[in-house]
């Protein structure tokens, strides 16, 4: 599934967001946040489907990316969602929600720019990896694909080991009802795809997803797995080009 936020992809509800977030909200502080999504007649909508275990996904990324968070607001009706959650330093933050009208077939996305108060990290410029393989918990985690370019269908390949053994992991557990999820978001931030693994089969080591880069450009791509019962994030950047 992906999704292009400037634009409301085919079989897709309209929908319209207000965010609700206090006043100054500071780094480092529990901040209650919440949403009401409405309908193109302004009216809340009731009912969602539940999608991979959740009504909604939320991620929150920092403008530089260097900050990423998935989380799932809770449903409180009458298309309220509400969460808490606190940010790591003073800046601006993305938030995307992506969730599914009842009868709308394919998600919806809503996003929302905050800026947070307080000290900011120090300048984290988004820059490609040269070696896709990173360690992450102890796991040793390599991305590969056969070829990428904007516009074409590519497959992104997760291979997971263990970092102190180099043995292949082979009992990864699903993760919100598939063997993992990954995100991608443009170095602008204005492009954001949601991808799902390609099958529910197999647990490891080597997941498979398939998606189309928009533009091309800097993304980064943020990988999610579990693995005895802990979920572990994995970060690659990666450059697509024309």
């Amino acid at each position: 599934m992906d999704h292009n936020m400037s634009a409301t992809p085919t079989g897709v509800i309209p929908t319209k967001s207000e965010w609700r977030i206090q006043d100054h909200p500071n780094a480092n502080e529990e901040i209650s946040i919440s949403l009401l999504i409405k309908d193109k007649s302004n009216k809340p909508i009731q009912s969602f489907d539940t999608v991979h275990e959740k009504k909604m996904h939320l991620f929150i990324v920092s403008k530089d990316l260097a900050y990423f968070s998935h989380i799932h607001p809770n449903y409180k009706g009458n298309g309220e969602f509400n969460f808490t959650t606190n940010f790591p330093a003073g800046g601006e933050y993305k938030l995307i929600s992506e969730f599914t009208p009842k009868g709308g077939g394919d998600p919806s996305v809503e996003s929302h720019w905050v800026r947070i108060e307080g000290k900011t990290a120090a300048p984290n410029p988004l820059i490609p990896d040269q070696k896709l393989t990173k360690v992450e918990d102890g796991k040793k985690v390599t991305l590969t694909f056969d070829h990428i370019m904007a516009g074409m269908t590519v497959h992104l390949n997760f291979t997971i080991s263990d970092a102190a053994s180099n043995q292949p992991i082979k009992n990864l557990q699903p993760y919100l009802g598939a063997m993992g999820h990954a995100v991608a978001i443009s170095g602008d931030a204005e492009k954001y795809l949601h991808i799902h693994p390609m099958t529910t089969e197999g647990s490891g080591p080597k997941v498979t997803f398939m998606t189309i880069f928009p533009e091309k450009g800097l993304y980064k791509v943020w990988g999610q797995f579990q693995h005895n019962g802990k979920v572990f994030t994995v970060p690659f950047v990666i450059n697509v080009p024309e």
